[in-house]
């Protein structure tokens, strides 16, 4: 994360500021359970940023209850094109 808040600048940059939390461990019900779930690292509105350490990769997926990733994804994104895909 740091090397991607590093390459950041402008209203991205921002962007990521407001929505960026602690990294957090949430469930995933197909596939989170072997590791006790997947980091989220950004909220925005209904959807989170989370790193997918099966793919190695960030990934966009909606929620609808706090701590729990609704959709599985197997992006191999890095931070960077994963914030501006959510961005846009």
């Amino acid at each position: 994360m740091q090397k991607a808040e590093e390459v950041l600048e402008g209203d991205l940059l921002t962007f990521w500021r407001l929505i960026r939390i602690e990294p957090e461990k949430w469930s995933e019900e197909e596939f989170g359970k072997e590791g006790g779930g997947f980091w989220v690292v950004a909220i925005y509105g209904r959807k989170v940023i989370w790193y997918n350490d099966i793919e190695e990769g960030f990934n966009v997926s909606d929620y609808k209850s706090y701590g729990v990733i609704d959709d599985y994804s197997c992006e191999q994104d890095d931070l960077n094109w994963t914030l501006i895909k959510l961005y846009r």
